[in-house]
């Protein structure tokens, strides 16, 4: 199991290096992160919180919305995170995502991704407390039955 773990993790990060747009999205609470880090004249890298789409030809046509001013994208990079979003911290995948942006000419970026960090936690947390709530959840088995 470990072994799959390392292996997948390689597999992300050199999405992260490679991929002009990437979506990492978060199942457990329906948003992604929606990466583009191409740039022109008019507009610089992006980095924002979308709701999850419901298929990649929906994300791509978010997108092409959001950035018209760039041709049609060939790829796009797709990345599940089952896990808790501080593990992107901690397994350094946000600083991969974030180098990508270092040496860029915008730095408006790199307040983006710190911003959507903060945001992503705050998500997280409040989908958290919404299952100790028993919002939005239904159970399954009852301790009565």
């Amino acid at each position: 199991m470990d072994d799959e773990v390392v292996f997948n993790l390689e597999d992300v990060m050199a999405n992260i290096d490679t991929a002009d747009v990437m979506s990492l999205f978060f199942p457990a609470f329906r948003k992604a992160v929606v990466i583009d880090t191409r740039s022109n004249d008019e507009e610089g890298a992006m980095v924002r919180i979308l709701p999850m789409a419901a298929s990649p030809q929906e994300r791509l046509r978010t997108i092409r919305k959001l950035r018209p001013t760039f041709p049609r994208l060939r790829t796009l990079t797709l990345i599940p995170w089952p896990r808790y979003v501080e593990s992107l911290v901690t397994m350094g995948v946000w600083d991969r995502i974030v180098d990508r942006f270092r040496d860029g000419p915008n730095d408006d970026v790199l307040a983006e991704c710190d911003a959507v960090l903060a945001e992503l936690r705050k998500l997280e947390q409040a989908e958290l407390a919404a299952v100790v709530r028993g919002e939005n959840y239904h159970t399954l088995w009852s301790a009565r039955e």
